[in-house]
């Protein structure tokens, strides 16, 4: 289980380049989907390929996302049936990485922002399926509500991750982490700065910062952990990829955690 992960999205031809820089900061989790709107994942895996790690050195995850979430650059026939879809995602995520297997394999997200439709039963049928082979080694869904996520609960095979948008106004996703924690799923947290600008830069976050010697995106990464969150970060900085490694060594009191609570 990684401790963080480096996302890839929106790197777009910058992509290598930064996985390449990110593996030399001491990365060896990353987080791709086959969706070519958002992410460039036959690049990340040319920075992968390159770095000559052995695969079980790296925690590789990427996403099947239905056709409505993607441009014309689709990675499977979108009139395909949709267990067809996922399969076809998978096999080119694979070939990006040129792996046999995947870590983790996520939905990446239900088709609509009710109730589970039976399109997202065909996704998580073949997500179960993948799993059960020993191609996806763990399987989930990402941007999924606390309702969503409870009728996954009656799958045969239950998410094993979530990965989520965490807001501080609205307590950093607390009922789906809640869940997610009694359940023993998981959670995957992404936009831990760019979502909560207000906490990163408010004077308390800044007062613990200066006393533990840290950047204040740094005591909001440990922050994330303390909740038991896995981290994502995207940053462009290779200053940054260092110093959000070294925030999971942070040592926050149990005042300081109350007071980042309180924002």
């Amino acid at each position: 289980m990684p401790a963080i992960i480096y996302g890839t999205a929106w790197k777009k031809e910058a992509t290598t380049d930064l996985v390449a820089k990110a593996l030399a900061a001491g990365y060896r989790a990353f987080d791709t989907a086959n969706q070519k709107k958002h992410y460039s994942e036959d690049l990340a895996g040319a920075a992968i390929l390159a770095s000559g790690l052995l695969r079980a050195e790296l925690f590789l995850q990427s996403k099947y996302t239905f056709p409505a979430g993607q441009d014309h650059r689709m990675p499977y026939d979108p009139a395909a049936a949709v267990a067809a879809q996922v399969r076809s995602s998978f096999a080119g995520s694979l070939k990006n990485f040129g792996a046999d297997y995947l870590d983790s394999f996520l939905l990446h997200g239900p088709s609509g922002p009710g109730a589970l439709a039976e399109a997202d039963w065909e996704v998580w049928g073949a997500l179960e399926a993948l799993h059960g082979e020993g191609r996806a080694r763990a399987i989930g869904i990402s941007n999924v509500g606390l309702r969503q996520l409870r009728e996954l609960e009656g799958a045969k095979v239950r998410p094993m991750f979530v990965q989520n948008r965490c807001y501080a106004e609205r307590g950093w996703d607390r009922d789906v982490r809640e869940h997610c924690l009694a359940h023993g799923i998981v959670y995957q947290g992404f936009s831990l700065l760019t979502a909560n600008p207000q906490v990163v830069g408010h004077p308390a976050t800044a007062a613990i910062a200066r006393r533990l010697g840290a950047a204040p995106a740094q005591v909001v990464f440990r922050f994330a952990v303390s909740l038991g969150i896995l981290p994502l970060t995207g940053t462009t900085d290779p200053r940054h990829m260092t110093d959000d490694l070294a925030a999971l060594a942070l040592e926050l009191t149990a005042a300081d955690l109350d007071s980042l609570r309180a924002l």
